[in-house]
């Protein structure tokens, strides 16, 4: 993250990367809504952009913050359903690295977020200059765990070489955070990840994971705001600047 830039200038950075992806949403587009405040900017423009411009968007939430914020921005939420495939979606990431594996769960939506990733045709990343990163493990990984083997799992992580704690409400200091599916949340830190791979594995295997913060081979695309300009990474591409960048979604 880089020392230099003031809050103001990360949140005008979200704001600008969630406008440069606007352009790829498409009419008759079932679009996957993700969570965190550059995804809420994102609901915003989306919501702003139907209304002036008649598009017809069939949007799916990863949360309930977020399917609150669309219905009350006009949006129609699409519920879950058999044979149901996201045409778009877009998210944010807590950490971005090269090859665009991903750090997310900060906002405690983990699953719902990997639930519509993995359905999803097309995953976009949107984020500001602090979540870019060499290498992933500055912040760290959350874990959604059932209530009750969260004790059990906490000594899993240990047993790998991690530190977890328990995440608590904000709003509530002495009781522990529950998620949308009421599951507790672990933040474990493991350092700088060396094999993402491994890990994710690793932490599969533990009996009451639900599922792990590492997002690993899901995201096609990163529009990763720094100033004013807008970088597109791509696996397997060099960053190129938005105008340079042309983005296949069919």
């Amino acid at each position: 993250m880089s020392s230099s830039k003031t809050p103001e200038q990360l949140e005008q950075e979200k704001k600008t990367a969630a406008h440069a992806v606007l352009r790829y949403v498409r009419n008759h587009t079932i679009l996957g809504l993700g969570s965190g405040s550059t995804a809420s900017y994102f609901v915003e423009l989306l919501a702003e952009a139907v209304r002036r411009d008649g598009l017809t968007i069939e949007p799916v939430g990863s949360s309930l913050p977020i399917e609150k914020k669309a219905a009350e921005l006009g949006l129609r939420i699409c519920a879950p359903q058999r044979g149901l495939r996201i045409d778009l979606n877009i998210d944010g990431a807590d950490e971005i690295a090269p090859d665009l594996s991903l750090i997310k769960g900060a906002g405690g939506a983990l699953l719902r977020e990997k639930i519509v990733a993995r359905h999803s045709r097309r995953f976009f990343v949107i984020a500001d200059s602090s979540k870019r990163v060499s290498q992933l493990g500055r912040r760290r990984v959350p874990l959604e765990v059932s209530t009750f083997a969260a004790p059990w799992v906490m000594d899993d992580v240990a047993d790998l070489g991690g530190k977890a704690e328990l995440r608590m409400d904000q709003r509530k200091p002495n009781e522990p955070f529950l998620t949308d599916q009421r599951n507790y949340l672990l933040d474990c830190d493991f350092g700088l990840i060396g094999d993402p791979s491994a890990l994710a594995a690793r932490l599969r295997d533990i009996s009451g994971v639900l599922d792990h913060g590492l997002f690993l081979g899901l995201a096609h695309a990163a529009f990763i705001a720094d100033g004013d300009e807008v970088t597109v990474l791509r696996p397997q591409y060099p960053p190129m600047p938005l105008a340079q960048s042309h983005l296949d979604l069919d």
